[in-house]
């Protein structure tokens, strides 16, 4: 399993988001593993799918996860979502979605062998919420979720318990919703997985096995399901091109013209936790994310057969853990990912485990990001090379310099609330270069309090304006500390800055640190910033230290000030101090 999809896998069994130290570790230890492209290729090219099957996904566009609510364990309010409200579907349907994705867990709610009976009241549950969404007119993605990693995934040393119980459980749910109009659509399995296997032939077998029994389920349960749209993942719900030729083979064989298929997207994996330095969006993340789309088109929409991109965020983006990824580089992202997946036709379904839309207030937790997703889906938008300007709390204040990213749009000026402000006077632009002027700067910046004097618009001709914060800031102040293996808390006056991340070296120049194949390490992994009083340096930092041997920490903040600091474990103590 690729880096990003082991970390999608992982991040999403827990409530928090956070994986157990060991799996975090192997996690570490797997990205840095080369993938080996998977043998398997169709003999023939896979046949098109019906163009009632196009058209299908084409509609879904654009798609939302009901993430952490019915793939939640043990129910559905346990990883911190309210019940579900038609109040809910009808907020969704409202913001411009086309389709839900309703992950559910089955296995928790089932009986024991031979029937494996759906307890009735969770089946009500489901079902409720299908026609819920029916009755909006969006269209529904009904799948096997965490069932996945659960019990599938034992497939391989438990082969016929397992396939009968994947098999009852699908004949109940294909009988549930037989008769439910065609925009209900269902989905095989999610992020499929194997324990103990000999290697990629074996899993993609397994894998193929699983998806002719799901077919064949669905389609001799009669009634709308003998012509439904029906969605095959790949291996892992993952893209590279071994995955891809293997299902592509599958459907080769199916030759059945209802079948879409899905794979995930979670970002360049360094950038969406924030590791090995990876702080911004920039060529080595787009091209990734294109190569990706690029793929998935070739294999599959080129020949006729419609993809969907059943989950798509950043791994790391949480509302309930600020400053993993600056806010402007999310931006750029996904106003990115937006376009290139619309270019290559390619269906959408944001994953929402309750980090974007508030289910209990029903109001999106960031707007400006949200409008910037939402603007993706029919155009592009214009960017920055940053959304901060940072601005001495002592010295003069001097002009400031920003590229623009036109994307094939017209720059149309800067607002400064219900002003707009003067080219000349206030900013010039050259080419893609956006320059405040000293002048300007100086009236936005006030009394010069630290921290946000002044927010801007750079607004264009298409999509969403691009915010501009005007900073005051001081070079962080940290203070000695001491700690145990429970972590250190290093006080920390930010002084208006805020960090971007942190580098770990012993005095012999190699890395510290739980990644010691890089210098820079992961936020949440080995330091968190969370309050504006301290940086923290977690038990898993603490623990990886070898004893009695300095570290010279590098804390790297957006303001492009550095401020070093060493630590030195000595058994259960650890004690920090200033340089």
């Amino acid at each position: 399993m690729r880096h990003r999809r082991l970390a999608s896998f992982l991040r999403r069994r827990r409530p928090t988001s956070r994986p157990a130290t060991r799996l975090a570790a192997l996690l570490l230890a797997v990205a840095l593993l080369p993938l080996l492209p998977g043998t398997a290729q169709a003999a023939d090219p896979p046949p098109p799918s019906a163009p009632g099957a196009r058209s299908a996904v084409a509609a879904m566009q654009p798609g939302w996860n009901m993430g952490n609510t019915y793939d939640a364990i043990p129910d559905e309010t346990s990883w911190g979502n309210p019940p579900v409200t038609r109040a809910l579907l009808k907020k969704v349907k409202s913001q411009g979605f086309k389709s839900i994705r309703l992950p559910v867990t089955w296995g928790i709610h089932q009986g024991g062998a031979p029937g494996y009976t759906i307890d009735p009241a969770w089946m009500a549950k489901v079902r409720q919420v299908v026609d819920w969404a029916l009755e909006e007119d969006l269209y529904v993605l009904l799948n096997m979720h965490h069932d996945s990693w659960m019990w599938v995934n034992n497939l391989p040393t438990d082969h016929d318990t397992v396939l009968a119980r994947y098999s009852a459980t699908w004949k109940q749910i294909a009988a549930e919703f037989r008769d439910r109009p065609s925009r209900l659509v269902l989905e095989s399995i999610n992020e499929p997985t194997f324990t103990g296997t000999s290697g990629d032939d074996e899993n993609y077998r397994l894998l193929a096995e699983l998806n002719r029994v799901f077919h064949r389920i669905v389609r001799d349960s009669g009634g709308g399901n003998s012509n439904r749209l029906l969605v095959l993942p790949t291996l892992y719900t993952n893209a590279d091109q071994g995955r891809l030729d293997a299902l592509a083979a599958e459907l080769t064989g199916l030759r059945d013209p209802m079948v879409a298929t899905t794979v995930h997207f979670y970002g360049w994996w360094p950038f969406s936790v924030n590791i090995a330095g990876y702080t911004r969006f920039d060529a080595t993340s787009e091209k990734d994310l294109t190569e990706t789309f690029d793929r998935v088109h070739d294999t599959f929409v080129a020949r006729g057969i419609p993809v969907i991109i059943g989950e798509y965020a950043l791994l790391a983006y949480d509302h309930n853990r600020p400053g993993i990824i600056e806010r402007g580089e999310q931006r750029k992202y996904f106003e990115f990912l937006g376009n290139h997946a619309r270019e290559r036709r390619l269906t959408t379904m944001l994953w929402d485990a309750g980090q974007f839309l508030n289910r209990n207030t029903l109001q999106w937790r960031d707007p400006e990001l949200f409008a910037q997703i939402k603007s993706s889906w029919t155009t592009r938008s214009g960017t920055a090379s940053s959304d901060l300007v940072f601005l001495p709390k002592s010295d003069a204040i001097p002009s400031r310099t920003l590229s623009l990213n036109l994307n094939g749009t017209d720059f149309q000026g800067l607002r400064h609330g219900s002003r707009n402000l003067l080219k000349g006077r206030d900013y010039t632009v050259s080419g893609n270069q956006l320059t405040l002027t000293a002048t300007a700067l100086t009236e936005l910046a006030g009394d010069r309090a630290y921290g946000v004097n002044a927010t801007l618009e750079a607004r264009f001709s298409r999509g969403v304006p691009w915010r501009i914060d005007v900073i005051t800031s001081d070079t962080p102040v940290l203070s000695n500390a001491s700690g145990d293996t429970g972590g250190l808390t290093i006080p920390t006056r930010f002084r208006g800055d805020m960090l971007a991340t942190m580098e770990a070296k012993y005095d012999d120049g190699t890395n510290a640190g739980p990644a010691n194949w890089t210098s820079y390490q992961q936020w949440d992994t080995a330091f968190t910033a969370y309050t504006g009083d301290s940086v923290k340096l977690t038990p898993d930092f603490v623990s990886s230290l070898k004893d009695n041997a300095r570290v010279t920490l590098t804390f790297h903040f957006w303001s492009g000030a550095k401020v070093t600091y060493q630590v030195t474990k000595a058994g259960s103590t650890v004690t920090g101090t200033t340089v």
